[in-house]
């Protein structure tokens, strides 16, 4: 079993392959392009026919190599960057390097192949992801702009917030499009100016992050995926949000696989016979602060919820590790919701998971 990793950039990619015994065979440098691609599959063809690829980046600047190794019958796995990290500080002749990167990512593969989650064909998932990711930064724009709106009428009027108490209703946007400066001094007439400027663009915003609004909604609903809204917190658009992080197919094997990709398993930090569990820096951020979201509403609002957590601080857990162990056990609720989504409609689980925690 030759095992490659590639350490992924925008304009190239390194590999290093490995045989069994974890000795490296060969070394490739080249283009990140479809014929770069095509060409480092066939320097890997003729080391052996049993190969399996890991791919730091494989969602990043890799993508386009791990969708063609994919399609091409390739056994291919995802690597985080932190992961290697980790490895390079412990090896004997620590550095940082394109070569001893693409080693670290190959020789995390061979320890770890049958945890790591695995490429699969893009699909709907991906689409979901696109959209998903692009409304963040409209709905983030969007943001920008009425800062920008507050911070311009300060200027022309300390007391603007007594005729336009709210600048996220539709009629402040449109007495805004139309907003003249009291005073005729040149200055403050500019400012209107880009006051009416900067109302257009976060018209074009709002309309926009509502556009991409319905279609993820769309999207999620014909996936199938709305059967994560099962799990209190949980609407359509972060139900998106979520299968596009998760897919496509059934990346995780396990509740387990999935907190650790999401920094949600909380690490041991014991002493002296005392046991705590500090925080997960590593995984995925984003859907991390997905999960955090989540937790936060259903700590508002629900009440299992809210018994999970006083009753792991009745256990002498401290508000932060008992926020955590809810975490943890969202994940798995979101695992099951996750599976059901993708079963095939003829199966039917064995009993009805509750993702209620206990």
């Amino acid at each position: 079993m030759i095992t490659l990793g590639v350490d992924a950039h925008k304009q190239v990619h390194v590999a290093v392959a490995l045989d069994d015994a974890g000795r490296e065979v060969d070394r490739w440098r080249g283009a990140n392009s479809p014929d770069g691609w095509d060409t480092l599959r066939a320097w890997a063809v003729s080391m052996g026919d049993e190969r399996q690829w890991g791919i730091e980046g494989a969602w990043n600047y890799g993508r386009g190599l791990a969708q063609q190794l994919v399609s091409a019958g390739e056994t291919v796995y995802e690597v985080n960057a932190r992961w290697t990290a980790e490895g390079r500080r412990r090896a004997r002749r620590p550095g940082k390097t394109d070569r001893l990167d693409a080693r670290a990512v190959a020789l995390f593969v061979r320890q770890e192949a049958p945890q790591l989650p695995r490429v699969a064909a893009d699909d709907v998932t991906a689409i979901l992801d696109l959209l998903t990711s692009q409304r963040e930064v409209v709905v983030t724009e969007t943001t920008r702009l009425r800062n920008q709106l507050h911070a311009l009428l300060l200027q022309i009027d300390p007391q603007y917030k007594d005729r336009i108490p709210n600048l996220e209703t539709l009629q402040a946007l449109a007495a805004l499009e139309t907003y003249q400066s009291a005073s005729p001094a040149p200055l403050q007439e500019q400012r209107a100016a880009i006051v009416r400027q900067v109302v257009q663009r976060l018209r074009l915003a709002l309309q926009q992050a509502a556009e991409l609004k319905r279609q993820i909604e769309t999207y999620t609903e014909a996936a199938g995926f709305a059967s994560l809204t099962t799990i209190h917190g949980v609407g359509l658009i972060i139900a998106g949000t979520l299968a596009g992080i998760l897919g496509p197919g059934i990346r995780f094997s396990s509740d387990a696989e999935l907190a650790a990709y999401a920094g949600a398993a909380p690490l041991e930090a014991s002493s002296a016979g005392l046991v705590r569990h500090r925080l997960n820096r590593g995984g995925n951020r984003r859907l991390n602060a997905l999960l955090h979201m989540i937790m936060l509403t259903q700590l508002r609002n629900w009440e299992p919820a809210r018994r999970y957590m006083a009753k792991r601080l009745a256990e002498g857990k401290t508000k932060r590790e008992a926020m955590r162990a809810l975490k943890r056990y969202l994940v798995r609720a979101v695992w099951k919701a996750w599976k059901k989504c993708l079963a095939p409609p003829s199966e039917e689980p064995a009993a009805k998971e509750s993702p209620n925690p206990q």
